[in-house]
Formats: C-alpha cells, structure tokens, sequence
C-alpha cells in the first residue's frame, strides 16, 4: 500500500469524535459502514495490476451480542477499486490502463468488545472492539483491456475464493440520546485465497507473453464509518422529578412599641403599632405572643424592673382589647438589663423604653 493511502486511512481516524456512554451489545442488532477500500497491487505471470486510487466499501451486518462482550455476525460487503494500468512483461511495459476490480462477500464474524471500565479505564467513553472473520468472497476484474503487440486482449472474469478478514474498532454510543445506538468507525483486513481470472484475446493472434488466465493476490485494508443499533439496549433511568422546596420555617415578627420618659401609658401610635400585632397575629394564626417590657437607664434598676412590668401589662391589656385572648400572651419584664441602645448609667435613651411584640 503506497504511503499516502496510509496517510489518508490515518487521518480519517483522526478526525473522528469523542462520544460517551458505549457499552457491550447485549441481543440483536444490525449495523452498516461505508468507506476507504485499498486494494494492494498484485503480480501473477508477468503481469503487475495497479490501483493508486482510493477505492470504496460498503457493508451491513446482522449479529447477536451476549452482554459479556461476545458478538456474533453475519455480513455482507462490497469494494471496489478502479484499475490505473497493467503492466506486461513485454518491452512495451504499459498495456492497460482500464476496469475494475471488485469484491463481494459472506463473512462470518467473531468479535469481543474491550470493556475496561471495570479497571477504572474508559478514555472519552470510548468501547475499542477487536474482531475475526471468515466467509467466501467472489473477486471480479470488470472491463480491463489490454494490448500486446498488434493484438487485443480482455478480463471480464470472477472466482470465488475462501476469504478472511481481521477488525479493529471503536464504538461511541448515544445512549443518552437513542439507546442502543452507537457511531462505528473500524479499520478491517480482508484477504482471499488468490482468485483465478482468465484472459481472452479479442482481437489479433496469440502472443506468447500472454497467459490465458492470472492468479492475483488479493489483500485490502478498509477504514469505514458507520452506525450500529442494538435491539435490547437498557433504557437510562426516568430522572425522578425532585420533590417542591420545603417552605421555609416560620420566622418570628417583632413589632415594637415605645414610651415617653418615665410613663406606662400608650400614645395614638403605640396603639395602631399593637393594632396591627393583633391584627397579624389572627391572620397568620400564631400560636404564642411574647410581650416583654424595657426601661432605660435614667432610674435605679429596682425603678426600671417594675416600669418595665406596668409598660408590659399596658401593652398585653391592649392586645386582649383588640381580640386576643389573654392565655395566649406571655408577659416578661427585663427592666434596664436588656437595652436596644447602650448607653451609661442616667442615659434617658428613647429606644430603649419600650415593649416588644413577638408573634410566633
């Protein structure tokens, strides 16, 4: 094979893209590829047929795979390649420079799909697979002429041979997308026990340098794309729908209710403050009302503790004014110990006399 054939074969691997999620075949499936054929040049009885030019190959198989790895197949394929001359070993050298030579085939096939996942091991999610064949292929030279001479010779002959073939591959499944579907992309050796394809003279006498059949060589190496679909493929798990947000835990509501200096009675704004507590408390139906009373720190602490106390029983005794019962309020008196501002000692601070609401 010329070296630019293996250049091509190699660089259409290396355009191939990474997928995810393959994994080895389990029941039926079917599967085609198309490609790249080349046919490697072959030399019987002095004659020498070329093909430079990259041929084409098409294939489909039916095949089983046991979810261990296992598969096996039956295939059907097709190449063929243009002949660019044939060469005799008469001392005009060029004789032909037409046909075809083409390749249909029965294969067998053994393949193993190499899961090394179990090892930690599977770069990209790629599923490599190695396989054997065996089958019988019927080789055909279609319309190549030559001439020897002032004579005119054809082969349009086909045989059938024993045929062979060894497979190396890569699978990259959709199984996110489309269980069981997975892209392919191979690169296979066939070869055949060579093929005997007779000569005819059309035209002129015989020559002796002509043969009246050739036995080729007949070994190809094909790179092929293609798409396979397995049958019994597991379908992803249903992605369980996550359960609403719990509401988040009631948060207390503080309302808070302030006093002139040294005074236990409500002012018109203090009322509409414990108005909307008790209206709020009936609408998100609060299981529990703490009151508690503040001084600041203008009197002794004996003083604040029981100012604290009246400014508290004032606020409770509107509460249960406006509708609330009195067994559900809880009354606490904290004096100067707990102010909202600090300050020193004799700081008349207005935030700090006060009473507040909380609803829970």
């Amino acid at each position: 094979m010329k070296p630019r054939l293996a250049a091509a074969a190699a660089g259409l691997l290396s355009v191939l893209p990474f997928m995810a999620s393959a994994q080895p075949v389990t029941g039926p499936y079917v599967g085609a590829g198309a490609g790249i054929n080349l046919w490697h040049d072959s030399t019987s009885r002095g004659f020498r047929i070329n093909d430079e030019d990259i041929g084409i190959v098409g294939l489909g198989s039916l095949g089983y795979g046991f979810g261990n790895g296992l598969r096996a197949e039956v295939e059907g394929n097709f190449r063929e390649s243009e002949i660019d001359r044939i060469a005799g070993p008469g001392p005009g050298g060029i004789v032909g420079t037409s046909g075809y030579l083409r390749n249909y085939g029965v294969m067998g096939n053994v393949l193993f799909d190499l899961d090394f996942s179990g090892f930690g091991f599977r770069p990209g999610g790629l599923m490599p697979y190695v396989g054997v064949g065996a089958g019988y292929v019927w080789t055909e030279i279609k319309n190549a002429r030559v001439n020897v001479g002032g004579s005119s010779f054809r082969i349009d002959d086909m045989d059938g041979n024993f045929a062979y073939q060894g497979i190396l591959g890569l699978a990259y499944g959709f199984n996110n997308a489309v269980p069981g579907l997975a892209l392919t992309s191979e690169v296979r050796y066939l070869g055949t026990l060579n093929p005997k394809l007779d000569i005819d003279r059309t035209a002129g006498p015989a020559q002796a340098s002509v043969p009246g059949s050739l036995r080729l060589e007949n070994n190809n190496i094909s790179v092929l794309l293609g798409l396979r679909y397995a049958f019994m493929a597991p379908r992803p798990a249903p992605v369980a729908e996550a359960p609403p947000p719990a509401p988040p835990p009631a948060t207390a509501r503080t309302y808070l209710v302030f006093f002139d200096w040294n005074r236990a009675d409500l002012t018109s704004r203090a009322r509409e403050i414990i108005a909307e507590a008790a209206q709020n408390a009936r609408r998100v139906s609060s299981t529990r009302i703490e009151v508690a009373g503040h001084a600041d720190r203008s009197g002794t602490p004996q003083y604040n503790q029981r100012l604290s106390q009246r400014r508290a029983e004032v606020v409770a005794s509107e509460l249960v004014a406006r509708g609330i019962s009195r067994n559900e309020i809880g009354v606490t008196a904290f004096g100067e110990s707990r102010p909202l501002v600090p300050t020193a000692d004799g700081v008349r601070e207005p935030q700090n006399r006060r009473v507040e609401i909380v609803l829970r």
